[in-house]
């Protein structure tokens, strides 16, 4: 389970906001540190380092700024974040490095227009490198409306907590409204830029407390039993409210960045 919020979310929404001149690169960058201290940058193959003017696998990383001035040169001008699953790894370009590191992440973002997608690792203590990879192909992307993404995730969360309730999940544990609310404060506690969304920022945080109880509801034993068709239920309860998360994240994120870039063609 990957929290509601994660790094590649981060650059997806302010690389957008920066590209269209709704926030400074210094506004990327502080963004960034919500997730590590310190962030480095190096390309996967020597194709896609030559082609961005970044270090190749067996050079030394460079810091974000250059990724930065990397995809200016580049002419990117949107991005999207993708969040793959077992069994789904559309917009990754199919079978490659990019979507085996990437499931292994649970995290991506993908720039279409530039033909790479980003992957970012903890490598050491407060370090996060990102992982330039080729995009072979962008198509198969999923695209789901905001509006449909928002329903999803009530309607999952109807159905979610009427199984849970049956099968007596976290009955027996202590204060777990007030571990549902740290837990989604937690995850809620993000900057973005001045021009992001009401919408979407609504469904992010409604994305954060439902993860909220999906978390506590995971490390939970369904009426007190440890049996394996109890945990398997729990899992089947869980598994339709995970998937619609993941949609409504991904639908959120998309909505802020086609708002920022409207805004910004709106100026001009």
């Amino acid at each position: 389970m990957v929290s509601v919020s994660c790094a590649s979310a981060t650059l997806v929404v302010w690389t957008s906001a920066w590209l269209h001149g709704a926030a400074a690169a210094d506004d990327v960058l502080d963004a960034l540190q919500a997730w590590a201290d310190l962030h480095e940058v190096v390309a996967d193959d020597d194709g896609t380092a030559t082609a961005l003017d970044l270090p190749g696998p067996d050079e030394a990383p460079v810091g974000p700024a250059l990724l930065l001035a990397a995809l200016r040169r580049a002419g990117t001008t949107t991005g999207r974040l993708a969040l793959p699953v077992p069994g789904d790894v559309r917009g990754l370009g199919g079978k490659g490095p990019l979507s085996t590191c990437a499931l292994r992440a649970g995290e991506a973002v993908v720039l279409p227009d530039t033909g790479v997608g980003l992957v970012p690792k903890i490598v050491a203590d407060g370090v996060m490198r990102w992982t330039v990879f080729d995009l072979p192909s962008a198509s198969g992307a999923e695209h789901v409306p905001i509006g449909e993404a928002e329903h999803g995730l009530a309607s999952a969360m109807r159905q979610a907590a009427t199984a849970l309730v049956t099968l007596d999940v976290a009955r027996h544990r202590p204060n777990v409204r007030e571990e549902i609310a740290a837990l989604s404060t937690k995850h809620s506690k993000l900057e973005w830029p001045a021009g992001m969304p009401p919408r979407a920022v609504r469904v992010l945080q409604r994305a954060a407390e439902v993860t909220a109880i999906l978390e506590v509801a995971a490390g939970d034993s369904p009426g007190n039993a440890k049996s394996a068709s109890a945990m398997q239920a729990r899992d089947d309860a869980l598994r339709p409210l995970s998937e619609a998360v993941r949609r409504a994240r991904c639908a959120a994120v998309e909505e802020a960045v086609r708002v920022l870039s409207d805004q910004a063609a709106g100026l001009h």
